[in-house]
C-alpha cells in the first residue's frame, strides 16, 4: 500500500490547563487534497503549527512518507518538504515578487547569482502550475490574489511537497478563488500533496478528496468528501444539527432612515478613499455592501459611526449628522439612534485586557441606568452584562473573564449583544461572521434578521458573498471607494457580483446608472 504523505500519531498539546490538542491522529494519502474543518478553538491551527514547526507537541509523533521525522521549527519542516501559505500572507511590502521569493533561502552572500537562479526557477514553476505574475513587480503593486500565488510559488521554490493552506479564499473574489482551485487541482495532478483550512463548506464539497473534522481539540471524523454533505459536517463539528440557509420572510422596508449622498473621504496621504458615495437604508431592510477589502467599505463604517471624518451629506431618519466638527464622533453617533459593530472586534470593538462586563457597556456607560451618584454601579452593570452573556449564549458565561479568554466567535456575541441591546435605529455591522464557526454564524444571522423584523434598518459589510445574498434584501458593490452597482438578491449571483466586486461594470439590472 501506499505511505500516506502525512501521519500523525497520538498529538496532544496543552497551553496551560487548555488542551488544544487531544491524542490526535490523522493520515494524508500523498496527490490529494484534504480539508480540515472544526470550530473556532478546536485545534486545527495548532495541529498544522505543530505539522510546520511553530509549536512542539507535548506527545505524538510526526510521519513524512513513512519515514518518523522531528520538527523543532519551521526550517525543519522546510526541509521535510512542508509549505504553509498563511492567511494573513508573509511578504515584504516594497520587495519585488523575486526578492520575496528568495528571502530566506539565499544562496550564499552574493545575491546576484541567488536572483538569477530563482528567475530561472521561477519562470519554470509558474509554466508548470500556471502561477503566472511578474518576478519583477513590487508586492505592493499586486492585488491580492497575485500575492497569494507568490506565496505558494515561495513554498515550490523551496521544493514543497505538502502545501498547508490555511484560509485561503477570506480576501479573494469569486474569480480569484476559483483560479485559486485551478492552480490547486494541477499541483494535485502533479502529485502535490495539499491540507486545506477553511470554514467554508461549499469549498469543501468543490475541491477536497478527503475531510477530517475536529471539535472541542479531537478528531471527530475522516470522511471521503464524496461520502458526506455540508449538513452532516456541520453536525459533526457543532454537535447538533445546524441550519445552513439563512430563514427569513420578505422584508417590509418603511421610511428611510439613512440617507448618504455624495460621501467622500480623504486619508492622511492625500488618498481619497471613498469617492462620492451615495446609498439609502430603510427601516426594516439590510442593506449588503459587497467588496473586496479594501476598497472602501471600512471607510464608509468608520465616517458612519463616528470613527472618521468625510465630507458630504448624511441624515438619520431626516437629521443631518456632523461629519467634521466636534459632534463627529462615536458618543453623538449613539444618541443619534445609530450602533456600530466594527470589522475588527479585538482592535476596535473590545479592550482585550478588560472583562467581559467592562466591555458590555463601553460606549454606554454614560448611561444614567449605570450610575449611582457619581460613581458606575459596577453591581448592576455586571447583572447586566450576565443577562446579555445569557440571550447571546456567550460561552463560557462569565462576565468577570477577560475578553482575551473567550474565543472570536465569543467575543463578537459580546459586541453584538452591547449594540444589538440598544434598540438602535440604524446598525452598522462590519464582517458579522469573520473567522466564526458555523454554530455562531447561525447564531449571529438569526440575531440579524430579529432586528430587522423589529424594523430597524441595518447596512451590512462582508467580504462573504454568499452571506450578503443570504442575509441582504438589496446588494451595493463598490470597488475602488465607489459603488458599482446595486442589486436584488434575486436578480444575480456570485459571478454578476464578483465581477462588480473586480471593477468590471455591468449595467444595471434596476435601471440607474453604475
Amino acid at each position: 500500500m501506499t505511505e500516506p504523505a502525512i501521519e500523525l500519531k497520538g498529538i496532544s498539546k496543552s497551553f496551560g490547563p487548555v488542551e488544544a490538542n487531544k491524542d490526535i491522529s490523522i493520515r494524508v494519502m500523498p496527490g490529494t487534497i484534504h480539508g480540515i474543518i472544526g470550530e473556532n478553538g478546536a485545534g486545527k491551527s495548532t495541529l498544522m503549527s505543530i505539522l510546520f514547526g511553530f509549536y512542539k507537541a507535548d506527545a505524538g509523533e510526526i510521519f513524512i512518507h513513512g519515514k518518523k521525522t522531528q520538527i523543532p521549527d519551521s526550517q525543519a519542516a522546510i526541509a521535510a518538504g512542508i509549505g504553509m501559505v498563511f492567511q494573513h500572507f508573509k511578504l515584504v511590502e516594497n520587495f519585488t515578487v523575486l526578492e520575496n521569493v528568495i528571502l530566506g533561502a539565499e544562496d550564499g552572500g552574493l545575491l546576484r547569482p541567488s536572483l538569477a537562479k530563482a528567475r530561472k526557477t521561477l519562470k519554470e514553476l509558474e509554466q508548470e502550475y500556471e502561477l503566472h505574475v511578474d518576478p519583477d513587480a513590487l508586492i505592493q503593486d499586486i492585488g491580492v490574489g497575485r500575492q497569494q500565488r507568490v506565496e505558494i510559488l515561495k513554498a515550490l521554490y523551496r521544493k514543497a511537497d505538502i502545501l498547508i493552506l490555511d484560509e485561503p479564499t477570506g480576501v479573494l473574489t469569486p474569480a480569484e478563488a476559483d483560479q485559486l482551485f485551478r492552480i490547486l487541482n494541477r499541483l494535485r495532478e502533479e502529485g502535490k500533496t495539499i491540507i486545506l483550512i477553511t470554514h467554508k463548506l461549499r469549498e469543501i464539497m468543490e475541491i477536497t478528496d478527503t475531510v477530517s473534522v475536529m471539535r472541542r481539540g479531537q478528531m471527530t471524523a475522516t470522511v471521503k468528501t464524496s461520502e458526506t454533505s455540508p449538513e452532516q459536517l456541520a453536525e459533526l463539528m457543532v454537535g447538533r444539527k445546524v441550519l445552513l440557509r439563512v430563514d427569513k420572510k420578505p422584508a417590509a422596508p418603511k421610511d428611510t432612515v439613512l440617507d448618504v449622498q455624495d460621501l467622500r473621504v480623504t486619508d492622511s496621504k492625500g488618498v481619497e478613499r471613498l469617492k462620492g458615495i451615495s446609498l439609502n437604508v430603510r427601516a426594516g431592510e439590510i442593506l449588503g455592501i459587497a467588496g473586496v477589502s479594501g476598497n472602501g467599505q471600512s471607510e464608509l463604517l468608520q465616517v458612519l459611526g463616528g470613527m472618521q471624518n468625510g465630507t458630504g451629506h448624511v441624515r438619520v431618519n431626516g437629521e443631518e449628522i456632523d461629519l467634521t466638527g466636534r459632534f463627529s464622533d462615536g458618543q453623538s453617533r449613539r444618541a443619534r439612534g445609530i450602533a456600530h459593530v466594527p470589522e475588527d472586534r479585538q482592535r476596535e470593538g473590545l479592550i482585550m485586557e478588560f472583562t467581559a462586563w467592562e466591555n458590555a457597556i463601553f460606549g454606554y456607560h454614560r448611561d444614567p441606568a449605570y450610575q449611582r451618584g457619581p460613581f458606575m454601579d459596577n453591581a448592576t452593570i455586571i447583572e447586566d452584562a450576565k443577562g446579555k452573556i445569557e440571550r447571546f449564549d456567550v460561552r463560557p458565561p462569565n462576565p468577570k473573564l477577560t475578553a482575551k479568554n473567550f474565543s472570536g466567535g465569543n467575543q463578537q456575541k459580546l459586541v453584538l449583544a452591547r449594540e444589538m441591546e440598544r434598540n438602535p435605529d440604524l446598525l452598522l455591522i462590519g464582517q458579522p461572521t469573520r473567522g466564526v464557526d458555523i454554530g455562531a454564524i447561525e447564531f449571529i444571522h438569526q440575531q440579524i434578521i430579529a432586528l430587522r423584523d423589529a424594523g430597524k434598518a441595518i447596512l451590512l459589510v462582508s467580504v462573504e458573498l454568499e452571506e450578503i445574498l443570504s442575509l441582504s434584501d438589496r446588494i451595493a458593490v463598490m470597488f475602488d471607494g465607489q459603488i458599482m452597482g446595486e442589486r436584488l438578491p434575486s436578480e444575480t449571483d456570485e459571478k454578476e457580483l464578483g465581477m462588480l466586486m473586480a471593477g468590471m461594470n455591468t449595467s444595471d439590472k434596476n435601471g440607474a446608472a453604475a
